[in-house]
């Protein structure tokens, strides 16, 4: 059976620790750069990083309106699931505000429970955003101090902290199966 391909955007941020998560989970990674580098892809990651930074180099690349018309799952992380909200993508129906949880020196870890898991996720928060509102159609996965920090809405789900640094693969393997 051939590996399923899941891209991982690489215009900035984390995109190379995504990558390897992917690889240890027997995926295939493919960076993404252009929008004809999604056809083919059973998923994408949207990793972390600075989300002003990552939306202005996809619409200089043509990536924003691809992603709009990207069928598979997608995963976005931290400032990928900024990217992906009602007021920029428009892929999920949330509000998110940047940094909420606090500047880099806020920074923190924590154990979390996310539904649909046997065990707490081990979620680093940095930089972190938050979610304000919660759409109808979105279900919320895990919460952190009474605030949505994993959520759902059809294919696409969306951490506010970054899986790709914790050693446990569980999200990966969660976009993964609903490929």
């Amino acid at each position: 059976m051939k590996p399923l391909r899941i891209g991982v955007l690489a215009v900035q941020g984390n995109f190379r620790e995504h990558a390897a998560v992917l690889r240890r989970l027997g995926a295939e990674p493919v960076e993404v750069r252009l929008p004809e580098q999604l056809e083919g892809l059973d998923g994408l990651i949207v990793p972390g990083g600075e989300s002003t930074a990552i939306m202005r180099l996809m619409r200089l690349y043509g990536l924003d309106e691809a992603l709009r018309r990207f069928a598979p799952p997608i995963f976005g992380t931290c400032a990928g699931m900024i990217v992906l909200d009602r007021d920029h993508l428009g892929l999920v129906d949330v509000a998110v505000r940047r940094n909420a949880f606090g500047r880099q020196v806020a920074s923190f870890e924590t154990e979390l429970d996310v539904a649909g898991l046997d065990a707490p996720v081990h979620a680093v928060f940095i930089r972190a955003p938050w979610v304000e509102d919660v759409g109808p159609g979105v279900r919320v996965l895990g919460e952190h101090d009474g605030r949505p920090v994993v959520l759902e809405q059809g294919s696409l789900v969306v951490a506010a902290f970054h899986p790709e640094l914790a050693r446990d693969p569980r999200l990966h393997e969660y976009l993964l199966r609903k490929v």
